[in-house]
Parts: structure tokens; sequence; C-alpha cells
């Protein structure tokens, strides 16, 4: 029998420098973007931003590394990695972050609580927290 590849493996995919998309993305897997994106992007997978990419608008994702800019809110159901090259204007949703020095971050932050997954439901981590709360 056949297994679905997409969900064994995931893509990895690449909004190369020079790249300008006007839009909303949405992906099963990882995405690395260098170039430019104006619109909201939602990924399963892990979110980096190289140094040269941009994104204007919503990102939701499960891991993000930023070395880029950002204008506009970030939900991430786990770890956001700030490097040093980084520049983000907007609101943080997030479960743990990692702040390089020389990172620049305008806007609010909220960490734990309750995240939702990408999925839009409660892990199972979270609701054994609310559960001994």
């Amino acid at each position: 029998m056949a297994k679905d590849s997409n969900s064994e493996n995931p893509s990895v995919n690449l909004i190369g420098a020079g790249t300008i998309i006007d839009g909303d993305v949405t992906t099963n897997g990882d995405i690395r973007i260098d170039g430019s994106l104006t619109g909201s992007i939602t990924v399963k997978g892990k979110l980096v931003i190289g140094v040269s990419g941009s994104i204007e608008g919503e990102a939701i994702c499960q891991n993000a590394d930023i070395s880029g800019t950002i204008k506009g809110k970030i939900a991430v159901s786990e770890l956001l990695s700030l490097k040093a090259s980084a520049k983000l204007t907007g609101d943080i949703i997030t479960n743990k972050i990692a702040v390089e020095p020389g990172a620049v971050f305008s806007g609010s932050c909220s960490m734990g609580g309750i995240i939702k997954d990408i999925k839009g439901e409660r892990t199972e981590k979270q609701k054994l927290a609310e559960k001994t709360a």
C-alpha cells in the first residue's frame, strides 16, 4: 500500500531573494523566505526568514527562526528564535522565545498560557495543565 508522501516527508519550500509574493501562503511543510511576502502565512512546520527576507502580515507556525523583518502579528506554537539581525514590529504570541543580542522588537509579547496549535486545537500538554491549575 502506497503511503502519502506529504504526511511522511513534509516538503521544504523556498521563496528566494528578489521574489515578491502578494497574497496568502499555506504549507504543510517547512518554508524559508529570503524574498518578500505581503499577506498572511500559515506553516505547519518551521518558518525561517533569512536576513534579506521580509513578511508584512500575519504569520502562524509551529517554530520560527527569524533573521529578517516582520511587520505584523506572529503566532508560534513552540519556539520563536529572533536572531541578531531580526527586526520585528508587531505582536508575538509564543510558548518559548529566544532573543539574540542585536535583535529589534517593538510590540507586545504573550508567552505560555493556552497556545493553540496550527489546527486550532489545544495540545494535550496544555489540556493537562488546565486540569491541574
